[in-house]
C-alpha cells in the first residue's frame, strides 16, 4: 500500500496522509495536484509532498485520495523550499501560504448548493430575509451560497439558510467547483473527402442554388489561401470561424448549413490566453552620463553583493537601468522578476516594457483573470526559457526555474506587505530570500529608501549606488511651510482650507495653463460629526472609531467594516437638531476647490473613485493628457507618476500624518510629502510646494524643505537604535482578538506574563491599538523585540510552547490569535 502526504490549502500545521488508489498510483508523482475528501462532505486540492509506504498511526481515518489532477508537477521543488521559509519566518501554516502562493484557477473544492424544495407549503409567515432568499432560488433553483449572497444582497446569509432548511423549504448539497478552463477557437476545414481540383468544383456547382452558402465558401476559400497557393484543396489552411464571419457579409445559419451539408467540418483547437505575438523593436536602452555610472555601479556591485541599493533622485531614470539590466539578464538565459507596489504601476510601465521584450514579458496582478493567471503559471513551470514577469507582491511564488535578477522598485513602500489574511508576509523581504534561494542578484530601487535598506547600506550588507542626475536640465522646488494655526489666529486665514500663498499659487498656475496636485492623506468629506450641544461623535457599531461622513453619499461610513448610516438629522444622543462637521477628507476639498476654482477641471483620486483598475487608469490619463487641471487625492498621488506639467503642489494637512501613533510617523510622512512634491520638479521654471501645518518649527519640516533625506535617515536612526526598533532589533507582534472585552484582557495578561518569563524585558504589553475594537472583535497587541541575532525559528519555539500552555486554559477557546512578524 502506497500513501501520500497531501498539503492542503487550509490553515492547518499538518500535511496529511492518504491513500493513492491502486488506479492511480502509476500516475501520482510528487508535487502533483490531487483532490482529497476531507471532513464528511468536502473536497480540496492539495499538492502531493512526499509519496511512502509507512503507515503511522493516525487520530483519523485514512482515507483514499479521490482524483489525480495532474500527471506533471504545478510546483517545483525550489518553490516548495520557499514556501516552507514563508511558513517558518512569518509563523503561519504551509497551508496558508499554498492558499495564498496557488492562483484559484488551480484550486478545486467542494461548494455548498442550495436547492429550492418544490413540494414546500410554508404555515407561518417567513421572515423578510427568508422570502428574499426563496425569490431568489424561485427564478434560478440550483444556486451556490456564493451566488445567492450576490442575488440577495445579504451580507449574514447562513443564519437565513439554517432556518429555511429546519423547516424544509430548502436542501443543501456539496459539488466541486469548477477550475480552470483552457480556452479553445472554433477552426473551419473543408471535408476530408474534398481532396481534388474536381471534388471542389462538384461542390461549389452543387451549392450555387444557394447563393448564401456559395458566397460563404468562396469567402472561406480565399482565407484559407488555396487560391494564391495552389489549386490542391489539401493544401486550404485551417480558417478561424470569428474571422470567417466578421470577413463575410453572411451570418452564422448560413454556415450551419455547410457543416450539416458535410462542406466544412469544425475542429475545437486550445489556445493561449497570453499575447505570444512578438512586437519588440529589442534596442538597447539608451543611458544617460549619469544612468551609465549608476548602471556600471550595479553591475561592479553585484560583484561582491547579492542585493544593491540604488539610490536616485525622484523620477531620475531608474526605469532605464532597470530595462537595460533585464536585457543582460535575459542574454544571459536567465529570467528576471520585476516587482511594483501597486497594480496602477504595473499598468503604467508595461506598454513601455512590451516594446522592449515583447513575448518575453509576463504581467502578474489581480488585473488579469484567474485563467490567465493559470496560463502564466503553467508557461513559466513548463518553459525554462528567458523571461520577465512584471508584478505586484504575489508574483513572488510564481514557479521560477532559472531566476538569475529581481528587481524592487519604491522598495520602501508599504504595500509590499501582506497584512490579511496570513501569511502577512513583506514582499521585499521573501524576494530577498527567493533570490537567496536561486542564487539570483536583487536590486532595491528608491528615491527614499527604508530605513532597514538604508542602513545595511551604509554598514556595507548591501552594495549601494547613487545615481544622481542633479535633476539633469529641471529646478527642484520651493518648498514652503505655512502655520495654519498662525494664520487663523490672525485671522488672515478667510478659507478654511486654503491659505492664502496655496489660493495665490493655484491661481497663478490655473492662469498659466499648469497643473495643481492637492494630497490629504484622508478620504470622505470629513473625518467625523458632532453635536453641537452634547458634542456626542457618532460611532461604528461594530468597531471603536468615529464614523466618516461622506458627503455624496449623505451617509457616515466605517472605513474598517463598511458599516454605514444615513447622516444623522438629529444628535442619536441628545436629539439635538444640529451636528456640526469636524476636519476635512479629500470629498471635501473638492468641494472647496470647485467654489474657489470653478472654472478648473477637477478630479479626486482616493479609495472612493478609483476602486477599479480602469477608473484609476482614466483618472491618472485625464490628468496626464491636460483635461484636468487640478488633482486631488491620497496617497495614491504619492506612487511614481511622472507629471510634466505640475508647477504647484499642496500638502493641506502634515500633522495628521506626523501624529499617528506608530515609531515609523516620521518616516513614512517624509516619504509621502517627497513623492509627491518631486511633481513640482519643471524645467523651465521652478515650482512651489506648500505644507500647510500647526508644527511648523517640527525639524522633519525642515529637513523635507531642503529634501535632506540622509539628515532625516541619520536622526531617525538614532532615535531607534536609542528605543530599540527595526532596523537593530525585529518586531513580532502577537494580534489576540476576542468577542469579549473582560475574557480578551485576563488572557492577555495571562499570555504576557508567561513570554516575560521566557523572553523577559522583550516582552511589551498588553497594549491597546488605535482601534481597539474591529469587525465587532475586541483587540490586543502584544510586542516582541528580538534581537537580530536571535533566529526567528528559536522565537518560534519559545511562542510555540507558550500557545501550547496556554491552551490548557478555558477561556482560550474564544481567542483568535495571529502573529505578525516584521509589521509595518
Amino acid at each position: 500500500m502506497r500513501y501520500a502526504e497531501v498539503l492542503l490549502p487550509l490553515p492547518l500545521a499538518n500535511t496529511f496522509t492518504y491513500r493513492i488508489p491502486e488506479a492511480m498510483l502509476p500516475a501520482t508523482g510528487l508535487y502533483c495536484r490531487v483532490v482529497a475528501p476531507f471532513g464528511k462532505k468536502h473536497y480540496y486540492t492539495g499538492i502531493v509532498v512526499e509519496i511512502h509506504d509507512r503507515q503511522a498511526e493516525q487520530q483519523y481515518e485514512v482515507k483514499d485520495l479521490f482524483m489525480l489532477l495532474d500527471e506533471k508537477p504545478v510546483i517545483n521543488h525550489s518553490q516548495f523550499s520557499f514556501w516552507r521559509w514563508i511558513s517558518s519566518y512569518y509563523l503561519c501554516t504551509l497551508g496558508e501560504v499554498c492558499r495564498a502562493a496557488l492562483p484559484a484557477g488551480l484550486k478545486i473544492e467542494s461548494e455548498t448548493i442550495v436547492t429550492i424544495n418544490s413540494g414546500f407549503e410554508s404555515g407561518q409567515p417567513l421572515k423578510p430575509n427568508e422570502q428574499t432568499l426563496l425569490d431568489a432560488l424561485t427564478v434560478s433553483t440550483r444556486l451556490s451560497v456564493e451566488e445567492l449572497e450576490k442575488k440577495t444582497g445579504l451580507k449574514n446569509i447562513f443564519p437565513v439558510i439554517n432556518s429555511l432548511l429546519l423547516t424544509g423549504a430548502i436542501e443543501i448539497s456539496e459539488t466541486l467547483k469548477k477550475g480552470f478552463k483552457p480556452k479553445t477557437e472554433t477552426y473551419l476545414n473543408l471535408a476530408g473527402h474534398i481532396r481534388t481540383e474536381a471534388d471542389l468544383c462538384d461542390i461549389l456547382e452543387g451549392v450555387k442554388r444557394a447563393k448564401q452558402q456559395e458566397k460563404l465558401l468562396l469567402d472561406f476559400l480565399e482565407l484559407s489561401g488555396i487560391f494564391s497557393a495552389s489549386t490542391n484543396p489539401i493544401s486550404a489552411k485551417a480558417v478561424l470561424k470569428k474571422h470567417l464571419l466578421d470577413y463575410t457579409s453572411v451570418n452564422a445559419q448560413v454556415l450551419n448549413g455547410l457543416l450539416q451539408r458535410g462542406i466544412l467540418i469544425a475542429e475545437e483547437k486550445m489556445v493561449s490566453r497570453i499575447d505570444l505575438a512578438d512586437t519588440a523593436v529589442r534596442e538597447m536602452i539608451v543611458l544617460s552620463l549619469a544612468q551609465q555610472k549608476a548602471y556600471d555601479g550595479i553591475k561592479k556591485s553585484f560583484e561582491t553583493n547579492a542585493i544593491t541599493l540604488l539610490h536616485s533622485d525622484a523620477s531620475g531614470g531608474k526605469t532605464g537601468i532597470y530595462i537595460r539590466k533585464i536585457q543582460e539578464t535575459l542574454s544571459g538565459g536567465w529570467q528576471a522578476l520585476y516587482l511594483l507596489p501597486e497594480i496602477a504601476l504595473t499598468t503604467q510601465i508595461t506598454e513601455r516594457l512590451r516594446k522592449v521584450f515583447g513575448s518575453q514579458l509576463f504581467v502578474y496582478n489581480s488585473g488579469i483573470s484567474d485563467n490567465e493567471r493559470v496560463e502564466i503559471w503553467n508557461r513559466l513551470m513548463h518553459h525554462d526559457e528567458p523571461f520577465i514577469v512584471l508584478g505586484v507582491r504575489s508574483s513572488i511564488f510564481l514557479p521560477f526555474s532559472r531566476l538569475g535578477l529581481i528587481i524592487i522598485d519604491e522598495e520602501q513602500e508599504s504595500s509590499y506587505k501582506q497584512q490579511d489574511p496570513a501569511p502577512r508576509y513583506h514582499a521585499r523581504n521573501a524576494a530577498m530570500m527567493l533570490a537567496h534561494q536561486h542564487k539570483a542578484k536583487t536590486l532595491l530601487g528608491s528615491a527614499t529608501p527604508s530605513l532597514e535598506s538604508w542602513l545595511w547600506a551604509k554598514k556595507g550588507k548591501y552594495g549601494y549606488v547613487k545615481l544622481d542626475n542633479g535633476w539633469e536640465d529641471r529646478l527642484s522646488p520651493t518648498i514652503e511651510v505655512v502655520n495654519v494655526s498662525e494664520l487663523r489666529r490672525k485671522k488672515k486665514m478667510k478659507d478654511i482650507l486654503f491659505s492664502p500663498i496655496l489660493k495665490e499659487k493655484i491661481d497663478e498656475a490655473l492662469s498659466e495653463g499648469e497643473q495643481v496636485i492637492l494630497f490629504q492623506n484622508r478620504r470622505g468629506f470629513a473625518p467625523f460629526i458632532a453635536c453641537r450641544q452634547c458634542e456626542e461623535i457618532p460611532h461604528c457599531r461594530n468597531c471603536d472609531v468615529s464614523l466618516t461622513y461622506h458627503k455624496l453619499m449623505h451617509r457616515l461610513v466605517c472605513h474598517y467594516c463598511g458599516y454605514s448610516i444615513p447622516f444623522p438629522l438629529r444628535c442619536p444622543s441628545c436629539s439635538h437638531g444640529e451636528m456640526k462637521i469636524q476636519g476635512f477628507g479629500t470629498e471635501k476639498i473638492e468641494e472647496e476647490v470647485a467654489v474657489l476654482f470653478p472654472l478648473a477641471k477637477t478630479a479626486r483620486l482616493d479609495l472612493d473613485t478609483a476602486r477599479t483598475e480602469s477608473a484609476y487608469k482614466r483618472i491618472l490619463t485625464d490628468f496626464e493628457d491636460g483635461k484636468t487641471q487640478i488633482l486631488i487625492g491620497t496617497q495614491l498621488v504619492a506612487k511614481g507618476f511622472n507629471f510634466t506639467n505640475v508647477s504647484v503642489v499642496g500638502v493641506l494637512n502634515a500633522d495628521g500624518m506626523m501624529n499617528i501613533p506608530d515609531f515609523r510617523a516620521y518616516e513614512r510622512t517624509f516619504q509621502l510629502i517627497y513623492q509627491v512634491a518631486v511633481h513640482a520638479i519643471r524645467s523651465d521654471r521652478r515650482g512651489f510646494v506648500i505644507i500647510q501645518t500647526s508644527q511648523a518649527i517640527n525639524p522633519l519640516l525642515k529637513m523635507l524643505q531642503q529634501l535632506d533625506y540622509p539628515c532625516m535617515a541619520q536622526t531617525q536612526l538614532q532615535e531607534r537604535h536609542q528605543f530599540r526598533y527595526p532596523p537593530y532589533t525585529r518586531l513580532i507582534l502577537l494580534v489576540l482578538r476576542s468577542r469579549n472585552e473582560q475574557v480578551l484582557d485576563e488572557i492577555a495578561e495571562q499570555y504576557t506574563r508567561k513570554l516575560r518569563s521566557r523572553l523577559g524585558h522583550s516582552v511589551s504589553g498588553p497594549v491597546y491599538p488605535p482601534v481597539t475594537r474591529v469587525q465587532t472583535l475586541h483587540v490586543r497587541k502584544i510586542m516582541l523585540k528580538i534581537e537580530l541575532s536571535v533566529p526567528v525559528s528559536d522565537a518560534r519555539k519559545i511562542l510555540e510552547e507558550v500557545r501550547m500552555e496556554m491552551q490548557k486554559n478555558p477561556l482560550y477557546s474564544h481567542l483568535i490569535l495571529h502573529y505578525d512578524v516584521d509589521p509595518q
